[in-house]
């Protein structure tokens, strides 16, 4: 398979060598599709029963609410998995919906043979159902993440948390963010004007630079 590096290099498959992956990939009845920048993977009420993998590209999970008002809960970029909580858990109506934002490859494989064992790799499937385990676990811290920004009570606030999260995770004052100025308004869940005048006010007042996705935090608030 062209991707055999990306999926070496997935959480879910951590542990697991090159030859036992093309066994697991059999016994998960792993299919790959192509999407379309700005396609849907997923929508609100479908029914899902596989976990899906980024192989290329990069999608968004979006909730939306009765008027139509969108919210990124997340993005998932190469190697990183989607679904895997709705699928696991069997829900019938998922609430959300996945849009593929750029020309993305994705994986699907077989929720119910992953946590189900059986003749043809069962000796693999300990460190898949521990993996999942896991990675189930980083999907609730990065929400608690998530709400940690959008509980701010002012669009500055929201702003720094999550400019301050996202430097502290490259460890330095100078970043990039994957999000563009709409998504991130999004992903906050503010108001897209108000955000960027407030970026500019915070640009004037010499607490950040920043030029399109590229950010310097230059001093405390």
């Amino acid at each position: 398979m062209k991707y055999y590096r990306v999926l070496q290099n997935c959480q879910l498959f951590a542990g697991i060598d090159e030859s036992s992956l093309n066994y697991l990939l059999d016994c998960l009845s792993a299919r790959q599709r192509h999407f379309g920048k700005n396609s849907f993977i997923y929508l609100t009420g479908d029914r899902i029963d596989s976990v899906g993998i980024v192989l290329e590209g990069a999608v968004h999970v979006l909730r939306e609410d009765f008027w139509g008002k969108r919210e990124i809960v997340t993005r998932i970029e190469q190697g990183a998995l989607f679904g895997e909580a709705f699928a696991c858990a069997s829900v019938e109506k998922i609430p959300v919906s996945v849009q593929a934002v750029e020309e993305s490859d994705v994986l699907f494989l077989n929720c119910s043979r992953i946590i189900s064992y059986c003749s043809s790799a069962c000796a693999y499937h300990t460190t898949l159902v521990k993996n999942l385990t896991l990675l189930l676990a980083g999907r609730n811290l990065a929400l608690v993440q998530k709400l940690e920004h959008i509980t701010q009570t002012t669009t500055r606030g929201k702003l720094l948390s999550y400019l301050s999260k996202e430097a502290q995770l490259t460890g330095r004052n100078t970043f990039s963010i994957p999000f563009n100025r709409e998504e991130l308004a999004d992903y906050l869940s503010v108001e897209r004007s108000a955000m960027s005048a407030e970026l500019s006010k915070m640009q004037d007042d010499g607490f950040i630079c920043y030029h399109k996705n590229n950010f310097e935090l230059l001093k405390e608030q």
